[in-house]
């Protein structure tokens, strides 16, 4: 297990390719789940956990690991299963989220695959509001579940939306007329995230829950105007999307004499110094990490000006 995930330029290279590579793991019982390689740190067996007073009641504990102490999830409990025994055969999937480092215990990790976004579909529809998953994929003729994380993280610490007095202008929102902006995110709780973040500036939200979604909503608002800048003022869109990811998307909008005017600001918990390169590689305007208000708020805000100049 010490090579998991070893070859980092590899996968580097994956990302605008509309590909990324899983890592496998099982909670309890069969059912096999995946994790994107680029949010995960390490693998590593479950190390001794030592117990926090008052600790959330999914957390199992916390660990010392190369110098940090890190909160280790039960990812099992945490998604309404039943409690992972840390045993020989138990994990722990270290990975960073959102600007933080997590652990999460896991009841075994089985391989790394390399697959297509266009394989990965989002959640069948009758999975409700209160489903865990994000999409899904199959593997060896067997579904494979990918867990919403930002989700279950904000379950059991929430992410504060709210902007600082001096970013609200409700002003903003006026100046936009009738347009509108676009938020692209397949995860239901990073999309309210940023609805609600920006609802102070007064401003139209238009939702997508993936990067194909996106696309087809903005060529059909652009049916009947020279630029689609005319309807959407600004696209905020996630990078880990099914069917597109966010890449990919950028890359057909800047490539679509309709669409290339309006700005795209990628908005991800990915980390890596990749990402940068592949900004400009694509043609985004810009790219802010998950997830700061305040700054996702003066980038939107900064990007309308350019716009309303332009």
């Amino acid at each position: 297990m010490a090579g998991i995930l070893d070859s980092v330029n590899q996968r580097t290279q994956l990302v605008g390719q509309n590909r990324l590579e899983l890592l496998l793991f099982k909670l309890v019982g069969r059912q096999r789940f995946g994790i994107n390689v680029f949010k995960v740190r390490e693998v590593m067996p479950c190390p001794k956990l030592t117990l926090l007073p008052k600790q959330d009641k999914f957390v199992k504990g916390v660990a010392h690991i190369r110098g940090q102490t890190i909160s280790v999830i039960d990812l099992s409990k945490a998604t309404g299963g039943p409690e992972i025994i840390p045993d020989e055969n138990a994990f722990v999937i270290i990975a960073e989220y959102n600007r933080s480092v997590q652990g999460f215990l896991v009841g075994g990790v089985e391989r790394i695959i390399n697959i297509r976004w266009q394989d990965i579909m989002p959640p069948p529809e009758g999975a409700g509001k209160s489903s865990y998953l994000t999409a899904v994929t199959e593997i060896d003729n067997e579904m494979v579940s990918i867990l919403d994380v930002e989700k279950i993280l904000n379950e059991i610490n929430p992410i504060s939306t709210e902007l600082s007095e001096s970013i609200i202008d409700e002003s903003v929102g006026v100046s936009m007329g009738d347009r509108v902006i676009m938020i692209a995110d397949d995860s239901t709780v990073a999309r309210n995230q940023v609805k609600r973040a920006l609802e102070p500036l007064g401003l139209k939200m238009l939702l997508a829950k993936n990067g194909q979604d996106a696309l087809d909503q903005l060529m059909a608002l652009a049916e009947d105007c020279k630029s689609i800048d005319e309807k959407v003022a600004l696209l905020i869109s996630d990078i880990e999307m099914p069917e597109m990811d966010g890449y990919t998307l950028t890359a057909e909008i800047k490539s679509n004499e309709q669409l290339r005017k309006m700005p795209v600001i990628l908005h991800t918990s990915l980390s890596g110094v990749f990402n940068n390169a592949m900004v400009e590689k694509v043609g985004a305007e810009d790219f802010i990490p998950k997830f700061h208000p305040d700054e996702l708020a003066t980038a939107v805000k900064k990007w309308l000006k350019v716009e309303e100049l332009s």
